[in-house]
């Protein structure tokens, strides 16, 4: 067994060995809907520190479109989602009543009647003066507030359908329109402020238990979002509003036709007139948020998949260049250095990985991928190095149960080749060779420390249906379970001290 690392107080999130584990906010345990930011997550803080994990890696804390419930498909890149507000601890607050929780948790009324109570009760108090602070140090709020109370009146109609006025924002329009919302955009203020409160108490709690936080910024943006509409001009749009050509992906593992995100490309042209501005705020609201930062889809910094926008499927597209140099320059110039980390999986060129290396960014290692019997496999452990971040899976695959049940023998054969100890029931094999390699830091699904099968499945790209939904039961994160995990990571040099 390995002796426990120091972490000195100035030290970069990966300048030592580190476990974490993979759990989204509303897959924690709930006792009303999806998990918040409320007891529940304090007590996973304080399962990974009984299991000696210091990295949480959630997925982006946006707000989602209805009936969607996609955090790669946002209302808005910069806000959070107020659904991930704890009623709890707004009632701790003192914002909300005890009776009005029992009657959310009923469903006689709605979480977001509890949370429009919560602020109305805040707004009607004298003292403002740390939500103006808040609010004056947040530039992308009162597009955001005017979005949703807009796309609220307008039954969610996308805003390229609204009239020519609001669609392109003309100000005597707007005013007419904004006027009867004045109480809703004050909610919608509050709500985001709310949220910011809630996220930075349970950062600093996490914080006091030597816990960091790992966030994911998806490249690109929904169509249908605060940003795209009032930023036009910083995306590749025709004159209607409408995208001219979308982003995607090329066949590959996840689908044979490809994949079709839908967003609009960047006018990468028009972000480099004034220095990357929306970029730079982007990540350092992220970096308020989080400790280490996901570039979701890095590749795309480099080439991004082109599809023409009445093009069926994906197939049909074209990588064309992206100014990725510039961009990162700008990125971890208010991120700093040793904060951000590339998703590098799926077609990826030697250009893209010298771009990588050349800003220090550590690259994504997913061990489910590893073992097609190619001794070249840049996946398998022996290619791996300091410089990575290494998965059993991530929210896209299988949980590794249900991947192990579904390979066929050739990849089974092969997988056992490299494991530790060949005959360790899954998924704890793969989760300590993940631990095992080489990488700075290991992250686990929690779907596979608790060994769950494809039913427990957080995203099937491609699929529209059924996603984003997995849910931990309650009392699941247990001592127990703590005390394997943490054996895992002493033996793997994986824990760390203050």
């Amino acid at each position: 067994m390995q002796s426990a690392q120091p972490a000195t107080p100035d030290a970069r999130p990966l300048d030592v060995r580190r476990a974490g584990v993979l759990l989204h906010i509303t897959s924690l345990p709930g006792d009303h809907g999806a998990g918040d930011l409320g007891p529940a997550a304090y007590a996973f803080v304080d399962f990974l520190t009984s299991a000696g994990c210091t990295v949480w890696q959630v997925l982006p804390l946006v707000p989602t479109h209805p009936g969607d419930g996609s955090p790669y498909n946002a209302v808005s890149a910069m806000a959070g989602n107020p659904e991930l507000i704890s009623l709890e601890r707004l009632v701790d607050a003192g914002l909300l009543e005890t009776e009005q929780l029992a009657a959310a948790r009923t469903g006689d009324i709605t979480a977001a009647d509890a949370r429009t109570l919560a602020a109305t009760r805040f707004l009607d108090q004298e003292d403002h003066t740390s939500f103006e602070e808040w609010r004056a140090r947040h530039g992308w709020l009162e597009d955001y507030v005017r979005f949703v109370a807009l796309r609220e009146s307008l039954d969610l109609a996308p805003w390229p359908d609204w009239e020519p006025g609001l669609r392109d924002q003309d100000s005597e329009v707007l005013h007419d329109a904004l006027a009867p919302l004045t109480r809703r955009l004050d909610v919608l203020r509050v709500e985001q402020w709310l949220f910011a409160r809630q996220w930075a108490e349970l950062l600093a709690y996490a914080h006091e238990q030597g816990v960091l936080l790992f966030g994911d910024v998806p490249i690109f943006v929904s169509h249908d979002s605060a940003d795209v509409w009032s930023a036009r001009s910083m995306f590749d749009l025709d004159d209607e509003g409408q995208p001219i050509t979308v982003t995607g992906v090329p066949p590959d593992y996840f689908s044979a036709d490809g994949q079709r995100w839908n967003n609009p490309h960047y006018d990468w042209e028009a972000m480099a007139g004034d220095g990357y501005a929306w970029w730079r705020n982007r990540v350092a609201g992220q970096r308020e948020l989080f400790d280490l930062v996901r570039i979701d889809h890095f590749r795309g910094l480099e080439a991004s998949w082109h599809i023409p926008a009445d093009a069926p499927t994906a197939v049909s597209g074209e990588w064309v260049k992206s100014p990725g140099r510039e961009v990162l320059t700008a990125l971890l110039d208010v991120s700093g250095e040793g904060t951000l980390v590339a998703e590098d999986l799926g077609t990826i060129t030697s250009e893209v990985e010298k771009l990588r290396r050349e800003f220090g960014l550590p690259g994504m290692k997913v061990l489910q991928f590893a073992f097609d019997g190619d001794e070249d496999n840049i996946y398998l452990p022996e290619h791996h190095d300091v410089l990575n971040v290494v998965y059993t899976g991530t929210h896209d695959n299988d949980t590794t149960l249900g991947w192990w049940e579904s390979v066929d023998e050739d990849v089974r054969a092969n997988t056992q080749r490299h494991l530790l100890r060949p005959d360790e029931p899954m998924p704890w094999a793969l989760v300590r060779l993940a631990m095992a390699s080489t990488t700075q830091l290991a992250v686990v699904p929690a779907q596979d420390l608790l060994e769950l099968g494809s039913e427990s499945r957080m995203n099937v790209p491609g699929s529209a249906e059924g996603n984003w939904s997995w849910q931990a039961d309650a009392g699941v994160f247990d001592e127990k379970l703590a005390d394997r995990v943490r054996t895992l990571v002493e033996e793997h040099d994986r824990l760390v001290v203050r």
